[in-house]
């Protein structure tokens, strides 16, 4: 994967930490949330309707959008078996911990 400098825009090797332009210290690009050490929540921000959807997003980085679609293709075409799995999600996916201030 290339990387770019913030401040210039020169195209760099991944494992580059200064550009070679314009020496400019590059920052470690962010973290995907998703991965082995996510825990599966209901976020409270973000929600539709229950926050399954965009738990299960977060969690294995899928494309909220697509996983929205998805369901709700799902509830037409699935006999039902869509919708017991999304309520089943609801009951059982814990939702986020509250960060104190």
């Amino acid at each position: 994967m290339v990387g770019y400098c913030n401040r210039c825009g020169t195209e760099l090797p991944p494992t580059a930490r200064y550009c070679s332009s314009c020496g400019a210290a590059l920052t470690a690009p962010p973290e995907f949330p998703g991965g082995p050490g996510t825990r599966l929540y209901r976020p409270h921000f973000g929600r539709k309707l229950a926050g399954v959807c965009i738990g299960l997003a977060q969690t294995y980085g899928w494309d909220i959008a697509l996983v929205r679609i998805f369901t709700v293709i799902g509830f037409f075409f699935s006999g039902g078996l869509v919708a017991v799995a999304y309520l089943a999600c609801w009951i059982g996916m814990p939702d986020e911990p509250v960060a104190l201030p």
